[in-house]
């Protein structure tokens, strides 16, 4: 069996197929771990669900916040943005199959001495806390009352760990960390509203994998989110995210022993123009 790790599609459906034919995927064989925010933005939210849906467990993937937004839009807690395109996905036939399985899509993943997830983890988390944590939020999202959760979601704050958290306070920190997190500050705080490049003469803005006081040093942790980053491999973590939407393109790490990537340009030159929002 071949394993191979994918950056964030984002509805980029054509892009995803291309790609799967480029490493001679085999469903049968082998397996997609996928870094999250498989829909929006991108042109084909609907087909690159039903296609992912449909391999069943040859698929490994995420919850991303895009993923997210889209739920709180299905369930009418949150609207539409001037750049969303997953309207395929709220008005198609299937759709409460589609938005069920995404529902039920874990928030991190540990197989075989790798951790998946779609952001970061804050210092204070090794991986270990981190899969508990994250399992907190899998139970409420796929129980019977995830409209509540989905309610609460949304938020900057708490911004800093404190295992007395409770209630959604403490959801919506575990679900922005896993979900949104790119810098924390020396001391630990999680800053959600940078969303650009590593400064390297920024002492008070620090990206999360390399925080000196990071308990989940020496884990190999995959994730994206992070498109102005793009492919980097750092402290034992590697970020997917080539920014496809916005004219990068799609990758894929082969994730048994050759660590060989595979890329498809955007096959439209680029289907948004950049910009540093979630």
């Amino acid at each position: 069996m071949a394993r191979y790790a994918i950056g964030d599609v984002q509805g980029c459906h054509d892009e995803l197929e291309a790609l799967l034919s480029a490493i001679d995927f085999d469903p049968a064989l082998d397996q997609i771990w996928l870094t999250g925010d498989l829909v929006n933005r991108g042109p084909k939210s609907l087909a690159t669900l039903r296609t992912l849906k449909a391999l069943g467990p040859a698929v490994i993937a995420v919850l991303g916040n895009h993923d997210l937004h889209l739920l709180a839009v299905a369930e009418g807690i949150s609207r539409t943005k001037h750049r969303d395109t997953f309207r395929d996905v709220l008005e198609a036939p299937d759709r409460g199959e589609l938005l069920s399985w995404l529902r039920h899509l874990p928030l991190m993943v540990a197989q075989e001495g790798w951790h998946l997830v779609h952001a970061g983890l804050p210092p204070q988390w090794s991986t270990e806390h981190a899969l508990h944590l994250a399992k907190e939020v899998e139970t409420v999202l796929q129980g019977p009352s995830y409209e509540d959760f989905l309610w609460h979601m949304y938020g900057d704050q708490p911004d800093m760990w404190d295992e007395d958290l409770k209630g959604f306070d403490r959801l919506r920190f575990i679900t922005n960390c896993l979900t949104r997190l790119r810098f924390c500050s020396p001391e630990g705080r999680i800053l959600l509203k940078e969303k650009g490049e590593p400064h390297p003469h920024r002492k008070d803005l620090i990206p999360w994998f390399i925080h000196p006081d990071r308990q989940s040093q020496n884990q190999w942790i995959l994730f994206g989110h992070w498109s102005t980053l793009g492919f980097h491999q750092s402290h034992q973590t590697i970020c997917l995210d080539t920014g496809c939407l916005w004219g990068g393109s799609l990758t894929a790490l082969h994730l048994d022993g050759s660590f060989e990537t595979t890329s498809i340009g955007c096959l439209k030159g680029a289907y948004q123009s950049p910009d540093l929002s979630d």
